[in-house]
C-alpha cells in the first residue's frame, strides 16, 4: 500500500528559527493561493502528489518576497508563490536551455495565460544565472537537485559545476534566506552514483553538499515519503511515476560564510 498518502505531514525543525512571517498569516496566504477559483484543474491535481501546502509553508515566505525557482520547468510552483508574494514580490521562473526544451510547451502556455507582473520568465544558463547579490528571499529546487549531478552530452545535458551553481544562489540569497530542496530517494549509501540511470539522489549525501557551501539545514518533512518505494527503480517507471520516495529538505543561508 502506497503509504506516504496517508503520512501526518510532518515538519521536523532541527534548530531555533526566527520567523520572519506570522505563521497564521502565511498559512491564510498560502491557503488562499491553493484555492484561487482560476487556477487550472491539471494544478489542484498535481497539488495531491505535490504537497505545495507544506513546502511553501516551509519557504517561510509572503507579501513582498522574492523568490528564485530553479528549474522551475512549467511553472507550476512558480505561478503558487506568485499568489503567495503578490503584487509586491516577485518569483523568477528560472529555465536552462536543456530544461526549456523538456517543457517548452507547458511553459509558454503558462506564460501566455499569465496576467500577473511578478512570476518573471528567467532564461539562464548554469555557469550565470543572473541573480544579483543579496536580493533573494527563497529560492527552491523541485526534483532536479539530482541534475546538478548528471551527465548527459548526448542529449545537451553536459556536467554542471554543482559548487559554482550553489555559491551562485546562495551569493543571491539574503542573509537568513531559505533554499528548500525536494528530490526522490536513492537508496542508503548511493549518493549521487544513481542520478544518471535512476535521476535519484541519497538525502544525506545532499545534505552534506550543501552544509559545505555555507548552507545550515533548519527543518525537513516527511510529508512525500514513501517507503514502500523500490529505490532500485527509474523515477520515469510507470510503476513509480509520480509516487516515489522524496525527500524534504530546508536549509538557511549561514552569514558566516566566507
Amino acid at each position: 500500500m502506497y503509504k506516504s498518502w496517508i503520512l501526518i505531514s510532518l515538519i521536523l525543525i532541527l534548530s531555533p528559527v526566527q520567523a520572519h512571517k506570522p505563521e497564521n498569516h502565511a498559512s491564510d496566504i498560502i491557503t488562499q493561493a491553493l484555492s484561487a477559483p482560476d487556477r487550472s484543474e491539471a494544478d489542484r491535481q498535481r497539488d495531491t502528489r505535490s504537497r505545495p501546502d507544506v513546502t511553501l509553508a516551509l519557504l517561510n515566505i509572503g507579501h513582498g518576497d522574492v523568490v528564485f525557482d530553479v528549474f522551475g520547468g512549467g511553472g507550476y510552483y512558480s505561478e503558487l508563490i506568485a499568489r503567495v508574494v503578490g503584487e509586491g514580490g516577485k518569483v523568477y521562473l528560472h529555465n536552462n536551455q536543456a530544461y526549456r526544451n523538456f517543457v517548452n510547451d507547458a511553459l509558454s502556455q503558462r506564460m501566455s495565460q499569465n496576467n500577473m507582473t511578478q512570476m518573471i520568465q528567467h532564461d539562464r544558463e548554469v555557469d550565470d544565472l543572473g541573480i544579483q547579490e543579496n536580493t533573494l528571499n527563497a529560492a527552491l529546487i523541485i526534483m532536479s537537485y539530482h541534475d546538478l549531478f548528471y551527465d548527459d552530452k548526448v542529449n545537451n545535458w553536459p556536467q554542471i559545476d554543482h559548487n559554482n551553481f550553489i555559491q551562485q544562489i546562495h551569493r543571491g540569497l539574503k542573509p537568513g534566506g531559505r533554499f528548500l530542496i525536494v528530490d526522490h530517494q536513492a537508496n542508503s549509501a548511493r549518493q549521487a552514483q544513481d542520478t544518471h540511470s535512476l535521476h535519484r539522489i541519497e538525502k544525506d549525501f545532499a545534505i552534506d553538499q550543501m552544509e559545505a557551501l555555507g548552507f545550515k539545514r533548519v527543518a525537513e518533512s516527511v510529508a512525500l515519503a514513501n517507503p514502500d518505494d523500490d529505490k532500485s527503480q527509474s523515477v520515469f517507471d510507470p510503476e513509480v511515476r509520480g509516487k516515489t520516495d522524496r525527500f524534504i529538505v530546508v536549509f538557511e543561508k549561514l552569514t558566516d560564510k566566507k
